[in-house]
């Protein structure tokens, strides 16, 4: 082995290998064949710690390599369970995205349909207040023809305010008008010293025993021409009977009477101004200022016109004289 050693040191090193020298032929032969295999031995020595080095490294990496290819199994195991899962939690969203649209188009038809149904029900609200409003206006002309109707129906008719309440009155009332006729204004008498009177009452029919006033008495004449001469003498001067106080007007109805108590303030406090003014059938307020004759249908209209003029600004502001007067 030796000798085999050298000679391939000796090939490595160029030299030629003969017998006498792979045998030892010579001394210096023989020192040099000992350093050589000295050499070669601490080299194969090296070798095989280089090998048994190399043979635990790939043995290390081998160990190495098994844990990490667990470890790696280990880790595509769970990212496999994961992706499952993740596929699932997907599947399930997107089920319920599915669900959330169909829920969504459903609510979205549903609104369309309310909205349709809420133009519908909006269309037919104007409609309605068109009729309503129609109706309203029907009403108020129909109010308001009933009224002159009603009223036209009492143009023979007298209403007395202030006749005492006395069962000796109430039960010859017509002769009682005849005495006031004729206390008042005797001209006014007929030939026969007697005025045709259709019917006399008292109103309300039935007596209120809480209210201390007397009732109204509603006279028809059969002639207007009559009645209307009576009325003029009882504005030119107070009517009294048996030297007591009455008052006698026009005998209108209900609707006309409250429009014109409406204007009772305003007459009022323009009679204390000195203003000349009248209510006109049925209830419109005249009035004659700076030479002119105005008319007015509603109260609103106669305070618009009084602010505009100085010499009425602020004296007929219905609410501040009753907050004064509270």
């Amino acid at each position: 082995m030796a000798h085999m050693a050298q000679n391939q040191a000796s090939r490595k090193k160029g030299k030629k290998v003969t017998i006498e020298n792979f045998y030892g032929g010579s001394t210096q032969g023989k020192e040099e064949n000992e350093e050589e295999i000295q050499k070669n031995s601490e080299h194969a020595s090296q070798n095989g710690n280089y090998q048994q080095a190399l043979e635990d490294l790939k043995l290390e990496l081998i160990q190495k390599m098994e844990t990490w290819k667990e470890k790696w199994e280990k880790e595509i195991s769970c990212l496999t369970d994961k992706n499952a899962q993740l596929e699932k939690e997907l599947e399930a969203s997107n089920r319920r995205a599915d669900k959330a649209e169909k829920q969504n188009q459903s609510l979205m038809t549903r609104i369309k349909h309310l909205e349709e149904s809420e133009m519908i029900k909006q269309q037919e609200s104007i409609k309605q207040t068109q009729i309503i409003n129609e109706l309203e206006e029907n009403i108020k002309y129909l109010t308001e023809k009933v009224t002159d109707l009603e009223n036209r129906g009492r143009r023979e008719n007298l209403r007395i305010i202030g006749l005492p309440e006395k069962p000796e009155v109430n039960n010859k009332l017509d002769i009682i008008l005849q005495e006031i006729i004729k206390e008042n204004c005797p001209h006014i008498l007929e030939q026969g010293g007697k005025i045709e009177i259709e019917r006399i009452h008292r109103t309300p029919s039935i007596l209120n025993p809480q209210k201390t006033t007397p009732r109204n008495v509603i006279a028809k004449f059969k002639s207007f021409q009559v009645k209307e001469k009576i009325l003029q003498e009882a504005k030119k001067k107070s009517f009294r009977y048996k030297g007591a106080p009455i008052r006698i007007t026009h005998d209108l109805a209900a609707n006309t009477l409250r429009d014109r108590k409406a204007w009772n303030t305003i007459f009022r406090k323009a009679r204390e101004l000195g203003l000349q003014l009248r209510i006109n059938y049925p209830a419109k307020l005249t009035i004659y200022f700076q030479g002119k004759v105005w008319a007015f249908n509603k109260i609103e209209d106669f305070q618009a016109f009084a602010k505009k003029r100085p010499e009425l600004c602020g004296k007929f502001d219905i609410q501040a004289q009753k907050a004064r007067e509270t």
